[in-house]
């Protein structure tokens, strides 16, 4: 399958060929139709990012279950890219890890994925619009409602808001009925 991946350190990614995954035991395999990038796939293509090692790039996607539990078959599905995140809401277990590096991401024709990481794609979204959501919208989320716990006529400041992450926090927060600065 074709795929694009971190070879090795310290050099860019390339597009090429990688084995497709093959199923594991509480996986499903998935063929991507959409995959988003993030400014977390730009550092790690800069070399500036935290435990770099070799891996197919890519946190976000959007695609069809090919192989797994009954259940999943032929559904069209958003991938959480958050392996591992443990028990407490609050924060990540250290055994936490995203898609797209250390574990093979969405930059390829299909993934494999724990099948407690897939959600029902909303009808009303497309597979490009499904695919932006999950890391940037779980982090701003997580910020604002499971952290920060924000309430309606709070006020909240978003730094940064021409990134995914802080456009997201803002439409969340605004949502809530909070007042917003930028």
């Amino acid at each position: 399958m074709l795929a694009y991946y971190l070879d090795k350190v310290g050099q860019p990614p390339i597009v090429g060929n990688k084995e497709p995954p093959t199923p594991k035991a509480n996986h499903a395999i998935v063929k991507l139709q959409a995959a988003a990038f993030n400014h977390r796939d730009h550092w790690i293509t800069l070399g500036k990012y935290p435990g770099i090692r070799p891996a197919i790039l890519g946190s976000d996607g959007c695609g069809i279950v090919t192989q797994g539990p009954q259940q999943w078959l032929g559904k069209q599905v958003v991938l959480c890219p958050s392996l591992n995140w443990g028990p407490k809401e609050q924060y990540q277990s250290p055994k936490y890890d995203i898609l797209g590096m250390p574990i093979n991401g969405t930059f390829a024709q299909s993934i494999s994925i724990p099948i407690d990481n897939l959600y029902t794609k909303p009808n009303h979204l497309s597979p490009t619009q499904a695919a932006a959501l999950p890391l940037a919208g779980l982090t701003a989320w997580r910020a604002l409602f499971t952290r920060a716990n924000l309430q309606p006529g709070e006020k909240v400041l978003i730094s940064g808001v021409g990134g995914g992450v802080a456009l997201f926090a803002m439409q969340f927060a605004l949502a809530k009925g909070a007042t917003v600065f930028v």
